[in-house]
């Protein structure tokens, strides 16, 4: 393959991204979120079954899932931010660990109270809550787009108060 060749390769879009930049951006979330909800029940479904401790093992499958839904939700849900990638990752990390602690808050208590013998569901029940907070903390914050810094009133702009 020629340079030229391997260029326009590298320069065409995605043709994933062009698919999902077809459906509005709460489907795209909600798809992300899917992915990562089956990646979190699977692996918790793993581990669980050699290590009986429901409470440490939705720790790891939640880690896991989480890596899996920021690296979708930057490519295929939200806009670039014109962010530096380290400076958004930080901001996709305060936004989870408020949502995945709503998250796990929910399904500790429903894996030590009613849900004791069907960890799967708790663990769905508060991913399910989880994802309002996520949705739009994702959305206004950790990908929303970056603004300049404070410009003054142009020239003749009288102030209203």
């Amino acid at each position: 393959m020629t340079t030229s060749e391997l260029d326009s390769r590298a320069a065409a879009p995605d043709p994933l991204r062009r698919l999902a930049e077809r459906l509005p951006r709460p489907l795209r979330f909600l798809g992300v979120g899917a992915l990562g909800l089956m990646t979190d029940v699977g692996v918790f479904t793993a581990i669980h079954l050699r290590f009986e401790q429901p409470l440490l093992v939705r720790l790891v499958s939640l880690a896991v899932a989480t890596l899996v839904t920021w690296r979708l939700n930057r490519a295929l849900t939200f806009d670039a931010s014109g962010r530096r990638q380290h400076e958004e990752a930080m901001r996709y990390a305060a936004v989870t660990a408020v949502a995945q602690g709503v998250s796990y808050a929910v399904f500790a208590a429903l894996v030590l109270s009613v849900l004791h013998w069907f960890p799967q569901a708790a663990l769905v029940a508060g991913a399910a809550i989880a994802a309002v907070f996520s949705y739009w903390g994702h959305r206004l914050f950790a990908f929303a787009p970056q603004t300049t810094a404070f410009a003054p009133p142009a020239p003749g702009h009288r102030s209203t108060k």
